[in-house]
């Protein structure tokens, strides 16, 4: 059997995998499944869970890895997604590492395949279908949660320049699930914007997330007297990181739409 990356690659399970792991919120997934000690080396991002990726041996960044880490550390998969890891960086890893899988979760939902590739490739099947069960019974309590009225949000992610998503990301995707669209700033998926007043008739509420901008309480205050609309923080994790949090992150929208 084998299991079906999102380039369309086919992985046959390695049950003697030695993992790099390039993608954060990959790697708390990995951990939860029990895969720990498959795992060789992680980016500095990859923080959750604390107490178990201290063990593992840094390689970089997300997009700056040092090559020399990783080809010492020999590691036969190595696991990158298509938003967060640059397309140069990873063909030049795939001369030396013979395994690249390659994610992209869009939807909340897609976190149900992830956790199956993760779980099929380095043979934690049973681990990767319960945390499945856990994560549908959540997704199904968000659906069936009464929810307030449907709100045009923007979320910022980074100033000085202002910066937003686009429709066509994993965060709109999970405001979708309340009733939360966000205003189109063109065809950018991470848009600049300014604070015109065309901008903000278009919106209820400005959101700023706690990443990978580090937004903050004082930012949100500041911000809501700027341009006299309602302005909150929101974790960024919950909202945009796929795998083991996204289970937390549906809890989290259940509180955002009470």
């Amino acid at each position: 059997m084998t299991f079906t990356d999102a380039l369309g690659r086919e992985h046959a399970p390695a049950p003697d995998a030695r993992i790099v792991s390039l993608v954060p919120s990959i790697t708390e997934l990995l951990c939860d499944l029990g895969l720990s000690q498959k795992l060789v080396g992680r980016t500095g991002f990859c923080i959750h869970p604390a107490e178990v990726v201290q063990a593992i041996p840094k390689i970089g960044g997300t997009k700056d890895v040092n090559f020399d880490k990783i080809r010492k550390l020999a590691p036969s998969h190595l696991v990158v997604n298509i938003d967060e890891n640059e397309k140069p960086t990873v063909e030049k890893l795939a001369e030396f590492v013979p395994h690249i899988v390659v994610t992209h979760p869009v939807t909340p939902l897609d976190n149900l395949e992830l956790a199956r590739l993760m779980g099929g490739v380095f043979c934690a099947q049973q681990a990767a279908e319960d945390w499945c069960a856990a994560f549908a019974a959540e997704y199904a309590a968000l659906q069936a949660a009464p929810k307030g009225p449907p709100q045009r949000v923007l979320y910022c992610i980074w100033q000085d320049p202002w910066m937003s998503v686009s429709g066509d990301t994993y965060i709109a995707r999970m405001l979708a699930q309340i009733g939360w669209s966000i205003p189109n700033l063109g065809a950018a998926r991470y848009p600049r914007f300014d604070w015109t007043p065309e901008l903000l008739a278009q919106i209820d509420q400005v959101l700023l997330s706690s990443e990978p901008y580090r937004f903050t309480e004082a930012h949100a205050d500041a911000l809501e007297k700027q341009i006299g609309k309602p302005v909150q923080l929101v974790d960024g994790e919950m909202m945009s990181w796929y795998g083991s949090r996204a289970l937390q992150g549906l809890r989290y929208l259940r509180g955002l739409s009470a």
